[in-house]
């Protein structure tokens, strides 16, 4: 059996170290200094397919499946703890519509028609509420079973299922794309794009799925079982393997979080994860602990980093923003090519958030969402 050498007070630190490493990616994928110059891997997919940036909002929404089991494993249902699962998730999912709605100007909130409600927060908020419970009342293996229900579920509603107007469903970016129609439907023109949004409603169905992967992780990590790191890497190339052959059928795909989808980034996510955890948790290799701090405190940190991007967006500096003059005066040069310098802004606004992380950590300041 594997020896855990780094856990305290019952956290598992390769956990913390993976949800700060995710954030710190969050972070550098949504500022660079202009999105006119990005590597390809910094960059999401066109439609289908994935890049290493696909990867990041999965990985996320996987660690907060693992929190949910390491959180409630020995609360009970009930009315507190529905009520603490309903305001938490009010609390992101209201976040998640400030950012899309203020403006630094009056009249300081966008008209109710420009408004966006999906965004990553919200999808947060909307898959912890339906997570949370289901993992308090639901066995390893009933989680299973509804996580092969979902996906399949997904797959046949969005490519076997006519569309009211009787065509065909299509996987591609057109209005026969089911989760486009429901999206439409329901959210008129509060998306992020005219025809499609990547958070929308119908794809936060398979996106509660990878949180219940992380669940069954959470739990799995939890258990006295033996040489745990072939266990998690063994279930994360099975999966790796499932989804890519799913995605010959079912495209993978992150705006439609397609089933397949699930499976790649969930495999990943276990690979990844399996990796820190021997270095960190097994062989008791203490290493990143800016990220650790910053995991601490990770959605308060996104949405800081997401909140003051609005900002200096928005700030007049002459022909150009405050982001955009602070670029162009520190980090663009004619000696250095393009895309470097927008990477290197991005890493500069990464460390002053780690470093954020690092002092809020040390303070034991601790913002619960």
């Amino acid at each position: 059996m594997e020896t855990v050498k780094t856990t305290v007070n019952n956290r598992i630190l390769s956990i913390d170290l993976l949800r700060g490493l995710t954030i710190a990616a969050m972070i550098m994928v949504n500022n660079p200094g202009t999105w006119s110059h990005i590597y390809a891997p910094l960059g999401h997919a066109p439609w289908h397919g994935y890049t290493p940036t696909d990867l990041i909002f999965p990985f996320f929404l996987f660690i907060v499946g693992c929190s949910i089991s390491f959180a409630y494993r020995s609360k009970s249902p009930g009315p507190d703890t529905y009520r603490k699962i309903v305001v938490r998730s009010l609390k992101l999912i209201g976040l998640g519509i400030f950012l899309g709605a203020f403006l630094i100007y009056p009249p300081f909130v966008k008209a109710w028609s420009e408004i966006r409600l999906p965004g990553v927060l919200q999808r947060i908020g909307l898959v912890f509420l339906l997570a949370a419970p289901l993992a308090l009342h639901l066995r390893s293996r009933q989680i299973v079973w509804l996580c092969v229900a979902l996906l399949l579920g997904y797959w046949i509603w969005m490519g076997f299922i006519p569309l009211p107007d009787g065509s065909d469903p299509t996987y591609e970016r057109a209005p026969n794309n089911w989760a486009m129609y429901v999206d439409k439907l329901i959210l008129g023109t509060h998306t992020w794009q005219e025809d499609y949004d990547p958070e929308g409603l119908l794809s936060t169905l398979p996106a509660v799925a990878t949180c219940l992967i992380g669940v069954l992780t959470g739990r799995y990590l939890l258990a006295p079982y033996a040489n745990k790191t072939r266990g998690l890497f063994l279930a994360g190339a099975a999966m790796l393997v499932v989804g890519h052959l799913w995605g010959l059928v079912f495209p993978i795909n992150k705006a439609l979080w397609t089933s397949s989808f699930v499976l790649v980034t969930a495999g990943w996510a276990l690979v990844v994860l399996v990796i820190i955890y021997y270095i960190t948790d097994v062989r008791g290799i203490i290493w990143g602990r800016v990220f650790s701090y910053a995991g601490a405190n990770a959605l308060i940190l996104y949405f800081l980093s997401s909140f003051f991007a609005k900002i200096f967006g928005s700030i007049q500096v002459g022909d150009t923003s405050l982001h955009g003059y602070l670029y162009e005066t520190i980090f663009v040069h004619d000696f250095m090519p393009d895309k470097l310098s927008s990477v290197l802004y991005a890493l500069v606004l990464v460390a002053f958030y780690l470093a954020l992380g690092a002092w809020l950590y040390h303070r034991r300041i601790f913002v619960k969402v």
